[in-house]
């Protein structure tokens, strides 16, 4: 809603704006510095988020079975 000159000036927060918040709240892999206003710009972050969720884990668990 900060961001006037890059939204429409009747925009309000869609279904795709609260869920793309959650995720990336829960998942702590979302951006900081940069502020995504299309749908489908989120859509496409939330996959990148889940990514780098999936590639850490990937990394802890082989790190934990070497040490096993």
């Amino acid at each position: 809603m900060k961001s006037g000159g890059h939204v429409a000036p009747d925009w309000s927060p869609q279904f795709v704006d609260y869920f793309h918040f959650a995720f990336a709240t829960a998942t702590a892999f979302g951006p900081t510095d940069v502020s995504a206003t299309r749908p489908w710009t989120k859509l496409m972050m939330m996959s990148e988020e889940a990514i780098s969720l999936v590639v850490a884990r990937l990394v802890v668990a082989r790190a934990v079975n070497i040490l096993k």
